[in-house]
């Protein structure tokens, strides 16, 4: 079944708001501040959608931060079932400290369409559309990976660009990279922007090799949905993160989970920005309106667009 078009602009606002909300905090140096003044006006435009809507992917315990939390039911309660991941802002320092490719984002499913991962770690693997289905896997390491990548698009490896989250767990990604002479492009945060860097007619990368979040990933893998592309992730969890992946549902704490293991189904994705990035352009305040960029799509209509609209204040 798909979800009914009428839907995209009703979460198109939701995002919309969202991102106004956390503008107000741009350059102010206060995450939390910024992440709430996201929160609230997405929790209170979702409630007013005729849905009733399941939040699958929520703002995690990690971030210390006022949550839309996995569980909590959304909208007025009457009309199709849907699940919601949700990314109030994602890029809460970049926000705070004025830089560029802080978004408000949010994907939405028929129930039991998204996978509920946990607020951990996930390794990936992300690349474009037009490719052999699973070309890659996660377990084949970097060389090989890269290979069949410069074989599929018929490139030089050193003509390809990878886009790697700077972090030290990646150094030994970062070396096989260096040693295959791979163009990398380094993110400082920000792990969706980086994994849909990938998508687009001229795509800024070729790849997305890291260790990032879950919840993004699921976040990531419904916009590649929609454009054909490819992911694979596998959980990082100690101890304690397995106790919380069962109570999701999770037993193969090993599995790779490739796209179609994430998303079933038709699918939206919102992404609006709040500072200007690869997605969408930041909110502008005009004085007395507000003028918004939302990139947005919809699989089941081929939908993908990038709008423009004004609020008043």
């Amino acid at each position: 079944m798909a979800i009914d078009k009428k839907f995209l602009n009703l979460f198109i606002k939701v995002t919309e708001k969202a991102a106004i909300g956390a503008s107000k905090f741009i350059g102010k140096k206060d995450k939390i501040a910024a992440d709430k003044g996201a929160v609230d006006p997405m929790r209170r435009e979702l409630n007013k959608i005729n849905m009733v809507g399941t939040v699958v992917i929520g703002e995690g315990e990690m971030d210390e931060a006022p949550m839309l939390y996995t569980g909590e039911k959304l909208g007025t309660l009457n009309g199709p079932k849907f699940d919601i991941a949700v990314d109030p802002l994602e890029g809460t320092k970049f926000t705070a400290n004025a830089q560029p490719n802080a978004f408000s984002v949010l994907a939405i499913s028929e129930k039991g369409g998204l996978l509920s991962a946990p607020d951990t770690y996930m390794e990936k693997i992300v690349i474009g559309s037009n490719l052999p289905k699973n070309l890659m896997d996660i377990d084949y390491g970097v060389e090989k990976n890269i290979k069949l990548l410069a074989n599929a698009k018929n490139k030089k490896i050193s003509e390809l660009n990878a886009c790697v989250l700077k972090r030290p767990r990646h150094d030994n990604i970062v070396k096989e990279l260096t040693k295959l002479n791979v163009n990398i492009n380094y993110i400082t945060d920000g792990d969706i922007a980086g994994a849909l860097s990938v998508i687009g007619e001229k795509p800024k990368n070729d790849i997305y090799y890291s260790t990032g979040g879950g919840p993004e990933g699921v976040i990531v893998a419904a916009a590649l949905s929609c454009f054909g592309g490819q992911i694979q992730g596998r959980l990082v969890l100690n101890d304690d993160e397995k106790i919380r992946a069962k109570k999701l549902g999770i037993t193969n704490f090993n599995k790779k989970y490739n796209i179609d293991d994430m998303v079933k189904g038709d699918v939206m994705f919102c992404a609006t920005g709040v500072t200007s990035g690869d997605l969408a352009r930041g909110v502008k305040d005009l004085g007395n309106e507000y003028e918004v960029n939302t990139f947005a799509l919809h699989k089941s209509q081929n939908t993908i667009k990038t709008i423009t609209n004004i609020y008043n204040k």
